[in-house]
């Protein structure tokens, strides 16, 4: 697998990631875990991350 291949898989995975918290925000989606209700401010902690590492390895794909 080439560095190229491999950034632009990880980037597509953290788009993915990015959408579900964006889509849990936008919808007001809850999620409970094993009786947990996680709270809202857990998902704008992952719209940013996810969109930042998303960002960042489609970024480091398109480098030569």
């Amino acid at each position: 697998m080439t560095h190229k291949t491999y950034t632009s898989f990880a980037a597509i995975i953290f788009l993915f990631v990015f959408t579900a918290h964006l889509l849990r925000l936008i919808y007001g989606w809850y999620i409970e875990i094993g009786g947990w209700l996680v709270p809202m401010w857990i998902s704008w902690v992952g719209v940013l991350f996810a969109g930042f590492l998303s960002a960042y390895g489609f970024r480091l794909s398109r480098q030569k």
